[in-house]
């Protein structure tokens, strides 16, 4: 079984959307997806800088976007060799997109409002994130208590992102749980904690007047990592993520209980394929960040 799967923010990089817009078609489906988020999506992928990209309103439907356009190509009449689909964070978005519970527009619609919402809620306080890798799980899980974070990314590994305003950040990465490394992540907020909740409420609105369709693939949820079989069950608990923790570890070894057999990582891949390195020892991946990968991508679907 192949898994697809599709990125969070902080995997944007500048200028990785270049390679694909010297291809017309590309090109036009990414000015598609602009007019429907809102954001001139080719700009920043081509020629925005790190700081520019790193806003959460532009991040996100960039993000999206990318995953899509690269799933077009790498799905076009292999749809049927997907086993299953998934996506960290904001990468749910383009998996409910590509598994058929949302059109292409909506995605891109309501994850550009998703953006912006976030953005003014972390504008509210002073707040960010921090990858710790390794050590104890349970002293971690003190420590943040001790300091008022969050384990906002539980990603399996032996990798959890926390969240929290930025002072107990720093307190953290100076007195660090024994064993373990801090990150400060290139975020502008504490995603998936309370501090989104205002952004809960404007998103539940944006996705009023969306009908979800079914998942004609296989489609599982950050919130436990279960199979989601009905729409609008999923359009429900893509709003709630905002607020609430990302379990990619429980996504992961319901791959594992599932045969999963390889990932594909879609644009702008790296993050997850570097998870499942740790977290599914042995399983095949790749990652497409250039034209150039979908070769081998399409190999995989085609030969599982």
């Amino acid at each position: 079984m192949i898994v697809v799967v599709a990125p969070g923010q902080g995997s944007q990089k500048p200028g990785f959307l270049q390679p694909w817009v010297a291809d017309p078609a590309h090109r036009d489906r990414l000015a598609q997806y602009s007019e429907a988020a809102g954001v001139d999506l080719i700009e920043h992928g081509t020629v925005s800088d790190a700081d520019t990209i790193r806003d959460t309103a532009i991040a996100q439907p960039l993000i999206v976007a990318a995953s899509l356009l690269c799933a077009a190509a790498l799905l076009d009449g292999r749809r049927d060799r997907v086993g299953a689909v998934a996506g960290h964070s904001v990468g749910e978005f383009a998996a409910a997109a590509i598994a058929g519970v949302l059109s292409d527009r909506d995605a891109l619609r309501l994850v550009g409002e998703r953006g912006r919402a976030m953005a003014d809620a972390a504008a509210l306080v002073p707040t960010g994130m921090s990858a710790v890798i390794g050590g104890d799980p349970d002293a971690l899980a003190a420590r943040l208590t001790e300091l008022g974070l969050d384990a906002a990314n539980v990603n399996g590994g032996g990798q959890t992102v926390v969240a929290g305003e930025l002072n107990n950040l720093a307190a953290l990465a100076a007195e660090p749980v024994p064993g373990t490394r801090v990150i400060p992540l290139q975020v502008a907020g504490a995603f998936h904690t309370s501090y989104m909740s205002t952004a809960v409420e404007r998103l539940r609105s944006a996705a009023s007047t969306v009908v979800p369709g079914e998942p004609s693939i296989p489609l599982y949820t950050n919130r436990d990592g279960s199979r989601v079989d009905v729409g609008a069950d999923f359009v429900d608990l893509l709003i709630g993520q905002v607020s609430s923790p990302v379990r990619w570890d429980l996504c992961m070894q319901s791959f594992a209980d599932a045969g999963v057999t390889g990932i594909i990582e879609l644009l702008p891949a790296g993050a997850l394929v570097g998870l499942a390195k740790r977290g599914l020892k042995g399983v095949p991946t790749i990652a497409v960040t250039s034209p150039d990968d979908l070769a081998a991508a399409i190999d995989m679907l085609e030969n599982s």
